[in-house]
Parts: C-alpha cells; sequence; structure tokens
C-alpha cells in the first residue's frame, strides 16, 4: 500500500494498543482506540489518549464517521468518508496513517472494522489533502476547504444539519502532481462478484439429462396414443 503506514495491535509508536468494544457485525462498528502520541483527523490533531470511533446513524450512507472521546461524553467531529477495500480480512482492528513530515502527527488515512474488508477512508479539506498527496506519492479524497468547519460542531444537535451539507458537497481527488481530479477516476469501487471471480449466476445443480429423457417419454406416449385414437375409427 505504498508508503501508508498499518498499526496493529503489535505495533509500538503512535498507536499504543486498539481495543474493539463491540463484537463483529455490530452496527456502529464501535471501536476503541488509544494512542501514544498525537494524531491528525481533518479539520484537527487529536491529543494522545483514548478515543471512540463509530459510524453514525445516517442510513443509508454508511460513510460517516464520528470521533469521541473514551466514554463518548464528548463529539470531537463527525467526518464524512469513502469506502476503502481490503482483500484480506483482519481478527482486529486496523488503522493506517499517511506518511507526514518529521516531527508532524502522523494523518488518519482510514478505519477497518474487525472481520470486514470494508473500511473507511477519511476524505481531507483540500489544501490537506494536497499536503498528503505529495507527500505519499498517491492521490487524497478532498472536500472544499470550507467544509472543513462542518466536522467539528461541538453537539449532535448542532451537526445534524452540518452533516446533511457535508454529504451533499462534491468530492475530488489531489494527485501527487497537485492535479484535481474527479474522485471516481481514482478511487474504483470495490470489485463486483465478477471481477473478485465470483460466479454472477448460481451454477447449474442437477443435469438436464432426466428432463430430456421424460420429455421423450411423454412424446412416445402421446404418438401411441394417437394411433390407438386412429385405429379405432377406422
Amino acid at each position: 500500500m505504498n508508503n501508508v503506514r498499518m498499526m496493529t495491535l503489535t505495533c509500538v509508536g503512535v498507536l499504543g494498543m486498539m481495543l474493539p468494544q463491540a463484537k463483529a457485525g455490530d452496527y456502529s462498528q464501535k471501536t476503541t482506540f488509544t494512542f501514544s502520541g498525537p494524531v491528525e483527523i481533518p479539520g484537527q490533531v487529536l491529543s494522545p489518549g483514548t478515543y471512540v470511533f463509530k459510524l453514525a446513524d445516517t442510513m443509508p450512507d454508511r460513510n460517516i464517521v464520528e470521533v469521541y472521546n473514551q466514554d463518548e461524553s464528548h463529539l470531537y467531529g463527525t467526518f464524512v468518508a469513502i469506502p476503502d477495500y481490503r482483500l484480506k480480512r483482519a481478527g482486529w482492528p486496523i488503522i493506517t496513517f499517511e506518511e507526514r513530515a518529521a516531527g508532524a502527527p502522523e494523518a488518519v488515512r482510514a478505519w477497518f472494522y474487525p472481520g470486514d474488508n470494508y473500511g473507511h477512508e477519511f476524505v481531507y479539506p483540500k489544501i490537506k489533502a494536497v499536503e498528503l498527496a505529495k507527500a505519499n506519492n498517491q492521490p487524497v479524497a478532498s472536500m472544499p476547504n470550507e467544509m472543513a468547519a462542518n466536522t467539528t460542531k461541538p453537539t449532535k444537535t448542532m451537526q445534524e444539519p452540518h452533516v446533511m451539507a457535508m454529504k451533499k458537497t462534491p468530492l475530488k481527488a489531489q494527485q501527487p502532481t497537485q492535479e484535481e481530479v474527479e474522485i471516481v477516476e481514482v478511487f474504483t469501487p470495490p470489485p463486483t462478484q465478477q471481477a473478485a471471480g465470483l460466479p454472477s449466476e448460481l451454477p447449474t445443480t442437477a443435469s438436464p439429462l432426466p428432463l430430456i429423457g421424460l420429455i421423450g417419454l411423454l412424446s412416445l406416449g402421446t404418438a401411441g396414443l394417437l394411433r390407438l385414437t386412429s385405429a379405432r375409427w377406422k
């Protein structure tokens, strides 16, 4: 995955430990992360400590992420994300980081819930996305700079209209060359069943020979019945 650093339970450094707080398949995908150093999320930097990541209840859109303090009494922000895909599922939470300049807080790239192929890649304000794309030499999803303020409203009541505005904002992708392109040009959808080598239709589970045989028997029976009827009328 190019220069993206993946932190797991065995890593030492920014991510001290990761403690899943819910069973796999939990609707909110609630996960607790403890960071031993500062980390950056869109629009702000989190101090070392323990934080809760979870999905907002915004059906049908499941790519709105909320970040809370450990006891969920304070909402740090609500963030737009795009689907991220991993071929191999992990049995523990995974969080990936963008490479940054020496001394700068590492920026969270994506978060994966245990047992899921599909994760949530954070969308950064354009000015930050341009910086990250250049530093990592790979595209970074972006939103207009003015939308960054909508991620850090202090309460869920105040968040609701801002979340709706963020969901409607056009998303782009910033290239390492500082070129801005449509997001679909560089962030392809997760593989379909066919692309993943799975059949698009269920396989045939029985041979057609018995059916052909039955049709043949019916044909013979019909022919015999016609001959018998014809003989009676002679």
